[in-house]
């Protein structure tokens, strides 16, 4: 299941609007990415536009050229515990077709946040039909299609993981389907509770991940700093060494031997004048002696 690769790649979510042949291809080059993430399609709203095969061609072909590794994010809106049907069935629909979009343009995953039961007494309710609804459409996936991956939130409200502890219970209720990994958000993890700010606090992170998890289900990172404290259960992203996060704890994620396949992806704020030299600096941690 991993990628084999000694360094973790980095880059940026990206946009691509103008095209992603175009745009996100430009945008890569321009910040240095060597991995990238994209919407395929809104990101609050339930419309799947229907695919045009020769743009997502001339996509593959350049991303290849670039040696560049591609991400699809999928809506905001998916939660596959809501207690509200039409949600769930719109939910289940957008995961299906974010991964077929996600195979269409060589991505390698699509990330879907693991949402909220909403009302505490639908908790096992949620568990249940997240089990009915994703298991057909995980044993459908061919061996080469991209891996669901899960991203745990920042906690808040009736959240399923609340802390990653909690990811044992999306794991079970997706049987430990091989084709479903991990997406570690740093801004989320610190808004939940897991101190990652202190000394040896994103080491114990990881190791608790790669415990519940297992280190081939740990596929990607979002890279944020956080404009909040530890444990606010808010959601709100910093660049990197802006926020309550600061830079060390992002030089001990990048030296942790389970993060070697799983790429940084920036969501910070601002577009290339603000990533450019975030994705310099995260190499640079990286890349040091």
């Amino acid at each position: 299941m991993p990628k084999e690769s000694k360094k973790p790649r980095i880059g940026a979510h990206v946009p691509t609007t103008g095209g992603m042949a175009k745009r996100s291809i430009e945008y890569a080059q321009e910040i240095g990415a060597s991995a990238i993430q994209v919407f395929a399609s809104s990101p609050r709203m339930w419309a799947m536009p229907a695919a045009k095969p020769e743009l997502d061609v001339a996509y593959k072909i350049k991303a290849a050229e670039m040696d560049l590794e591609t991400y699809v994010h999928a809506p905001f809106l998916i939660n596959l515990g809501s207690p509200t049907e039409a949600t769930y069935i719109n939910s289940l629909a957008s995961t299906k077709y974010s991964l077929q979009r996600a195979a269409d343009i060589g991505a390698l995953g699509a990330v879907i946040h693991t949402g909220s039961a909403v009302d505490v007494n639908h908790v096992e309710k949620a568990w249940k039909q997240i089990h009915e609804g994703m298991m057909p459409i995980l044993n459908a996936l061919p061996d080469d299609a991209p891996y669901l991956l899960l991203e745990p939130t920042a906690g808040q409200g009736q959240s399923l993981v609340k802390k990653l502890d909690d990811l044992e219970n999306y794991l079970k209720a997706l049987e430990y389907h091989p084709k479903v990994g991990i997406c570690l958000d740093t801004c989320h993890v610190f808004a939940a509770g897991h101190d990652i700010s202190v000394k040896g606090g994103m080491t114990a992170t990881i190791d608790l991940l790669v415990q519940i998890a297992g280190v081939e289900r740990f596929q990607l990172v979002h890279a944020n700093d956080s404009m909040d404290v530890c444990g606010a259960l808010k959601d709100r992203h910093q660049n990197i060494g802006d926020g309550h996060i600061g830079v060390e704890p992002f030089a001990e994620l990048l030296a942790h031997p389970a993060v070697a396949n799983a790429p940084l992806i920036l969501e910070t704020p601002g577009l290339e004048e603000k990533h450019k030299p975030e994705v310099a600096l995260l190499k640079k941690l990286r890349d040091k002696k």
